[in-house]
């Protein structure tokens, strides 16, 4: 029984397919990829304050804020420090490329580089979401 429960959550984030499956997997929308994550609703005062960890668990930074942009999509802010680099620049993270495994989230769909690459967010592009608002975000388990 542990074993099929097991297989459900490792097929609902793409990670235990076969290899046709995978590449299916790889081409859905990350809103599609989301869905198939049991997205779970959440307080927003939960998230902020909790570590983003990336594939290797390695700590790129912690929930800052979360923010609505002007197309409705909801954003973590992260500040993230490039290696050797002076201060943290904030970063706009989609919430549907990470998933929430116990008291931190895992930046599944939004690997280290996306971090390097990504602009510094700027507070006027997006509207902060109170506290006490629910939103959803994919679970995950590892």
């Amino acid at each position: 029984m542990r074993w099929a429960v097991a297989a459900v959550l490792l097929l609902s984030q793409g990670l235990w397919l076969p290899a046709m499956a995978q590449a299916d997997f790889a081409l859905l929308s990350q809103d599609e990829k989301m869905a198939r994550r049991f997205p779970q609703p959440v307080r927003v005062g939960d998230l902020i304050g909790l570590p983003v960890l990336d594939d290797q668990d390695s700590m790129i930074g912690c929930v800052s804020d979360v923010v609505r942009t002007p197309d409705g999509r909801v954003k973590l802010i992260v500040p993230y420090r490039r290696w050797f680099a002076g201060e943290s620049q904030p970063v706009a993270v989609p919430i549907e490329t990470v998933v929430i495994l116990g008291r931190h989230l895992n930046a599944l769909e939004f690997p280290p580089t996306s971090f390097d690459k990504a602009p510094t967010f700027v507070s006027t592009q997006a509207t902060p979401i109170g506290r006490d608002e629910i939103i959803k975000i994919a679970i995950g388990r590892r």
